[in-house]
């Protein structure tokens, strides 16, 4: 079975990439759009072909700076390549028969407003693409946040996206729409990331200085992404700057960075066809916290961490491109008691983009490997250890033909697996399982002036399990108006793979990750054969763009998650089934509002879900269940040059459900049958009430934040950030210790003052 798949992939892909020189009868110009002061791909611009004083064709850029206008008759045209806040070029060009013309640009800024620009710019490209449940991040979004301690921060920003639901400021993860973290694909330039945020809830392993674009698909993401039941990160890192040395380094009571970049070799014409770029940030919040904020903790806040990351690039005359990369990352929490999670994760790659001289075809492939450890040490139970390592390969081509794409590829994936814990009695429970994963994608969009269409496969096999699993998808928009548009995407998802937390712990720090458990029972006791979990996602909604200001999102969903592992905390079946087959479903609808002018951008979300899972008779809300999750963000910039800027964001948030207690009680006497049982001590056991069945109180909190900007000498920027996490002190609950009755909430009022300065 798996050489009769592959031989189908290889004459598949053989077939298509050959069906482009076959189809390129005409002529064809394409490149790439770069920032002239530092060799940054300009994304999502537009480049504009005229003939005789009309438009004949256009395109738009990709995530590398890459556009592709093809079929173009043989002629003289100007070529316009524009992004809103860079001067427009008007370049005149010679097409021949048959000819492929490959240019660069560079664009100089101009002094119109960037963020305006930015937002005018996303509703371009929405009517070209399907965009559903999708949410396309720059740098410009993240820094509009208030700054915790001067650094904003990827996971800040996710928190005020409608549907992602944040469980707490320390140990708190992230869910994308009623699935668990295990569910979700985090990329970092394509290698897996298998923990992106640290413990405590402000802070990712993602440096928003070395970011260019972040892609979350919320659900329903095309076949091009697999191997997970609910959702989507894909993080690009940028280049380092091309034409000279530079560099951040910012300082406050939360963490120090150092950032550094510039060529590799001497720029030639300006521009240098290598560049490096180095990315630093250690935390102290562990040790500053003492002083600086002893009410948070008498032992000062508990959390640490290091985040790593290096990157050169390196550009041939013709569009070729390779770049080299890895990273080390690392987060460490003291808890009380001489109790200690920790964890260190570290990989490296290279990716590599090919222009074929001859061909319209633009490849891309990539080769990766990462690890990830992770353990805990308590006083009172056994050390519990995971880890995880492997590699992922992926090889894909992209053809454009006028406005549509045409994109397929391949993949494989292996993994070595390896956990180690105790059951409560204190029996060993070991797991180790080498996996490997392949598969094969095909999508094509379909742009017309009236809808864009987007059909795409997936083929992937896991060989570990024997499983063939074909999973189709579909994506739609329909542009009933130029400000009105209808959308819709929907299809099937696999995945062989969860983490060791339950998902009806309160809190846990601890998450190993393991694959194909063995012993599966589903609520009948009885054995599983396929331990592949199972979802299918349909989402819908509409965009209306109010005016050139304003525009409202509105996006109802539901993900039947039909297959999930998890773990068997109740310990039904006895400790021979540590694994059971639950279902679920999540459903709701959430609303995102927008409003960019010169000087302001505010944004409001609004969520409205319901999470919950079934286990044979019993049906329960999950921990993660927030039925209400509302959002305010507001920036305001002023003064000459804009040199002042004031922002904030309020959260509002239902409370998670919790299983009450009903009594306590004691258990496994060790005393024989003459003890005296008034003074025999035992097991304190707990008598649990309904699962899930009560709410915790409601969350809310409010950041404020305050900026100043300095222009120093030689283009160096120095800012001033003052801003305070919690204003009014809301006491919002951590959790609740059922046996000594105590209450631990989460971050108090935390003041703090920072010092950036770019270079």
């Amino acid at each position: 079975m798996l050489k009769n798949y592959f031989k189908i992939c290889f004459f598949f892909m053989l077939f298509l990439s050959g069906a482009p020189k076959a189809w390129a009868q005409t002529a064809e110009v394409r490149g790439f759009l770069y920032d002239e002061k530092n060799g940054d791909p300009l994304i999502y611009s537009t480049v504009l072909l005229y003939s005789n004083g009309k438009m004949v064709q256009g395109a738009q850029t990709d995530v590398n700076g890459y556009f592709s206008i093809t079929r173009i008759q043989p002629g003289s045209y100007i070529l316009m390549p524009r992004s809103i806040g860079y001067d427009t070029l008007e370049v005149p060009i010679v097409l021949k028969p048959n000819e492929i013309k490959t240019q660069k640009f560079y664009l100089k800024q101009t002094d119109l407003n960037l963020k305006e620009i930015e937002v005018k710019a996303g509703r371009t490209v929405n009517t070209t693409t399907v965009n559903v449940a999708v949410e396309k991040i720059t740098p410009r979004q993240i820094t509009a946040l208030p700054s915790i301690g001067g650094e904003p921060d990827v996971a800040q920003y996710l928190q005020t996206i409608p549907g992602v639901v944040s469980t707490g400021d320390q140990g708190g993860q992230l869910y994308i729409r009623g699935g668990t973290p295990v569910q979700t694909l985090f990329l970092l330039d394509g290698m897996i990331i298998y923990n992106p945020f640290h413990s405590i809830g402000l802070f990712s392993v993602f440096d928003t200085d070395i970011i260019r674009n972040v892609e979350v698909y919320t659900g329903g993401f095309n076949a091009e992404y697999g191997g997970r039941t609910s959702a989507v990160m894909d993080v690009t890192t940028r280049d380092g700057n091309r034409k000279k040395f530079g560099g951040v380094v910012s300082v406050n009571p939360f963490t120090s960075k150092l950032v550094l970049e510039g060529p590799l070799s001497k720029p030639k014409d300006g521009v240098s066809n290598s560049s490096f770029l180095l990315s630093g940030r250690t935390s102290y919040l562990d040790k500053t916290s003492k002083t600086l904020y002893k009410y948070a903790n008498e032992d000062g806040l508990p959390y640490s961490f290091t985040d790593v990351y290096g990157k050169a690039s390196f550009n041939s005359t013709g569009g070729n491109k390779l770049n080299l990369f890895g990273f080390n990352f690392n987060d460490r929490v003291n808890l009380a008691s001489n109790s200690q999670v920790k964890w260190d994760s570290y990989g490296f790659g290279t990716d590599f983009m090919l222009l074929p001289s001859s061909s319209s075809l633009l490849m891309r492939g990539l080769l990766a490997y990462s690890n990830y450890d992770i353990g805990i040490t308590e006083p009172i139970a056994q050390p519990r250890t995971s880890k995880i390592n492997g590699f992922n390969l992926g090889l894909d081509f992209t053809y454009f033909i006028n406005q549509n794409e045409l994109k397929y590829g391949i993949s494989v994936i292996g993994n070595k697996t390896n956990f180690i814990g105790y059951t409560p009695s204190g029996v060993e429970q070991k797991e180790e399982q080498n996996n490997t994963e392949m598969a094969g994608f095909f999508k094509y969009r379909i742009v017309k002036s009236l809808f864009v269409l987007e059909p795409s496969i997936r083929l992937h096999y896991y060989a570990s399990l024997a499983t063939f699993s074909p999973e189709p998808r579909l994506g739609f928009k329909y542009n009933i108006s130029e400000k009105l548009r209808f959308k819709f995407a929907g299809g099937f998802f696999t995945q062989n793979f969860l983490a060791t937390r339950s998902d009806q712990d309160v809190v846990n720090l601890f998450a190993g990750f393991i694959s194909s458990p063995e012993s599966l029972v589903d609520a009948d006791g009885k054995r599983v054969e396929n331990p592949l979990q199972k979802a299918r996602h349909l989402m819908a909604g509409f965009e209306y763009d109010v005016n050139d200001k304003v525009s409202v999102n509105v996006e109802p969903y539901i993900k039947d998650f039909n297959q999930l592992v998890n773990i068997n905390r109740n310990r039904l079946f006895g400790n021979e089934a540590p694994y059971i087959v639950e279902s679920g479903i999540a459903k709701g609808i959430d609303l995102a509002l927008k409003y960019a002018s010169e000087n302001v951008l505010f944004q409001a979300g609004y969520s409205l879900a319901e999470v919950d899972r079934k286990f044979g008779k019993q049906e329960y809300a999950t921990n993660f269940d927030r039925r209400h999750n509302a959002n305010l963000l507001g920036t305001y910039t002023f003064g000459k040059e804009k040199s002042f800027e004031i922002s904030g964001r309020w959260n509002l948030g239902s409370g998670f459900p919790f299983t009450p207690t009903q009594g306590f009680f004691e258990r496994n006497l060790t005393g024989s049958i003459d003890s005296d049982l008034t003074s025999e001590n035992g097991e304190l056991g707990i008598l649990y009430g309904d699962m899930n069945s009560k709410r915790l109180p409601y969350y809310h909190r409010l950041d404020l934040s305050a900026k100043k900007t300095f222009k120093l000498k030689n283009a160096t920027v120095l800012e001033i950030n003052a801003d305070v996490v919690n204003v009014y002190n809301r006491k919002n609950i951590f959790y609740f210790d059922r046996i000594s009755s105590q209450r631990v909430d989460q971050l108090p009022v935390l003041p703090s003052l920072g010092l950036r300065l770019k270079f």
